[in-house]
C-alpha cells in the first residue's frame, strides 16, 4: 500500500517553495505519495501534513488537521517557529524519520469560541493558539466585561482580550506579558491588553471553564488564530470553551520543552553541570 505525505509550503517564500519542490522529489522517489492540496477532505488519507513554512503556515494546515485527524510537522522557515519541529539544516533526518515512521504524536488542546450578536444569532469558529478580541478597525477602545463560569469579575476600557491555550501561551499571550505555560497543561489563560483598570492581571482557569466577555460598548472583532475574523459589535457576548477536538502535532523527539523555551528565545544560560546523586553509603557516611 502506497504510504501518502500532504506537503505545503510558505506561499510567498521563494526558499521555503523551492525546498518544498526538493523534498517531494525526494520522498516520491522513496515510493510516497505527495500531495498539495491542504483541504480536509484531500488530507484524510495522509500519515503527516508535512509543512515547510513558519508558524502561521502550521495554523494554515491545522485547519485541515483538525478534522482530519492527520498531525502536523513544521519545518521551521519563518522567525520563532515555536510550533515547528526542525529547522532546514535537518531535513535529511526529517525525510528518514518520515520514512522509518519515527516520530510521536502530540495532543494539544484547542478553543471553540461562540460569538452572540444582539439580534441572537450566534457565530463559531476555533483556536489553536489564541482568541483575540480586539477594539474595530473604528474604535479607539472599547468597553469590556469578562466572566468566568458565568460570574462577572471586571469590567474596563482595553485595546484587546486575548484567550490562549498553553501551546499558545508562546504567541500573541506571551507578547503581552501573559505568562508561559507548558503545552502538557490543559488550561485556558485572559490576558487584556492595555486596559484602563487596575484588575488587569491575566488569569489562568481549568480546561472544563468558560471565558466571557461582554462588548459593552463601541465595537469589537474577535480573530481566532489571526487568520478568521467575526464582527463583534456593541452587546455582543463572547464565549471560549476547551475545544471539542484537538490538534495532533508530530514530534520527531522528547526533549523538554525547556529546551525549545531556551533555544526559541535565545535564553541567557549559563550551563548548568549535571550533578551526581550521593550514594547512600556516601550519605551515611558524612552524617557518622
Amino acid at each position: 500500500m502506497t504510504r501518502r505525505i500532504t506537503l505545503i509550503s510558505h506561499p510567498e517564500r521563494q526558499d521555503a517553495i523551492e525546498t518544498a519542490g526538493v523534498v517531494s522529489s525526494h520522498l516520491t522517489d522513496l515510493g510516497f505519495e505527495v500531495g498539495t492540496d491542504c483541504t480536509p477532505e484531500a488530507v484524510v488519507d495522509s500519515e503527516l501534513i508535512l509543512v515547510i513554512g513558519g508558524d502561521g503556515t502550521i495554523l494554515r494546515a491545522a485547519e485541515s488537521g483538525r478534522p482530519a485527524g492527520v498531525p502536523v510537522l513544521g519545518i521551521n522557515y519563518g522567525h520563532v517557529g515555536f510550533l515547528s519541529e526542525a529547522d532546514p539544516d535537518d531535513i535529511p533526518q526529517v525525510i528518514q524519520q518520515i520514512v522509518d515512521g519515527n516520530w510521536l504524536v502530540t495532543t494539544r488542546m484547542t478553543l471553540d469560541v461562540s460569538v452572540t450578536l444582539p439580534d441572537g444569532t450566534v457565530h463559531t469558529d476555533w483556536a489553536l493558539n489564541e482568541t483575540a478580541i480586539e477594539k474595530d478597525a473604528n474604535s479607539q477602545m472599547f468597553e469590556a466585561s469578562i466572566g468566568v463560569d458565568g460570574r462577572e469579575l471586571s469590567s474596563f476600557k482595553v485595546d484587546t482580550v486575548v484567550c490562549s491555550t498553553a501551546t499558545g501561551s508562546t504567541a500573541y499571550n506571551f507578547s503581552a506579558g501573559g505568562p508561559v505555560v507548558w503545552p502538557n497543561v490543559e488550561c485556558m489563560v485572559m490576558t487584556p491588553i492595555a486596559a484602563h483598570a487596575l484588575f488587569t492581571r491575566p488569569l489562568v482557569v481549568g480546561p472544563d471553564s468558560t471565558l466571557e466577555l461582554h462588548v459593552l460598548e463601541d465595537n469589537a472583532r474577535v480573530w481566532c488564530d489571526g487568520r478568521r475574523m467575526i464582527h463583534a459589535p456593541r452587546g455582543s457576548v463572547v464565549r471560549v470553551v476547551r475545544g471539542e477536538a484537538p490538534v495532533l502535532l508530530a514530534r520527531l523527539n522528547d526533549s523538554p520543552f525547556s529546551g525549545r523555551l531556551v533555544t526559541k528565545f535565545q535564553l541567557p544560560v549559563k550551563g548548568w553541570r549535571v550533578q551526581v546523586p550521593e550514594s547512600k553509603t556516601d550519605i551515611d557516611r558524612s552524617e557518622s
